[in-house]
């Protein structure tokens, strides 16, 4: 039964289209693989696109509004390195701790600056060095250029990025037992000096002796 249908199909294409089995069958197919072309270039699927769609509305969306952290010590600023991404980016420049999560393309993981996140990089800014000995805020024995290259970046930071904290200074305070110990030994000092006010003992004994022969003779 099949093969019958078959041939009467066979028959049916060569008189109504004039071409051989084989040739419409191969037109057919040709026809088939460029509305499948076309359909991909013009008329996308909804499905198809959506997954990419809604990485790219991820991409776009902006980072959370930056967090105040007040004052904060270099360890606990290296949390803040990009490493966790729910945390925010930031970079410290002479003590002032910026929020640079906005740029995290630059200083996030991967990124050219990236090393100078969760840190105060003044030194390595202003040198514009990657080395990880630069990367501390201690900017000491810096010459004018480079001084002057670190004011230009922390113009650009001031400018662009907001301002969240600063670094605790690590500077030992006087304890109230140095602070007594000095006192005292200031007293002893004062003490020591001798007195310029008031009589001499020289002339106070002048005073005690009793008065001389000639004295009483006068007298």
């Amino acid at each position: 039964m099949a093969l019958q249908l078959w041939e009467t199909l066979k028959e049916a294409i060569t008189v109504y289209t004039g071409l051989s089995p084989a040739t419409f069958f191969t037109i057919l197919a040709l026809l088939w693989a460029v509305y499948h072309v076309l359909s991909g270039l013009f008329g996308p699927s909804d499905n198809h696109y959506q997954p990419r769609s809604r990485e790219l509305e991820e991409q776009v969306q902006p980072p959370p509004p930056p967090v105040q952290l007040g004052e904060i010590t270099d360890e606990d600023l290296k949390q803040y390195d990009g490493s966790d991404p729910k945390k925010p980016l930031l970079v410290a420049i002479k003590g002032q701790i910026y929020d640079v999560s906005q740029s995290r393309t630059f200083y996030g993981p991967g990124g050219a600056y990236a090393l100078f996140a969760g840190k105060d990089a003044s030194r390595a800014l202003a040198k514009m060095s990657f080395e990880d000995k630069d990367l501390t805020g201690d900017i000491s024995g810096l010459g004018p250029f480079e001084l002057g290259t670190l004011q230009d970046w922390e113009y650009q930071f001031m400018s662009k990025y907001v301002k969240v904290g600063t670094i605790k200074s690590t500077a030992v305070p006087v304890s109230d037992e140095t602070a007594a110990a000095e006192s005292a030994e200031t007293k002893e000092g004062d003490a020591a000096k001798p007195v310029k006010d008031g009589p001499s003992e020289t002339a106070a004994v002048k005073a005690e002796e009793p008065p001389s022969v000639n004295d009483a003779a006068k007298e």
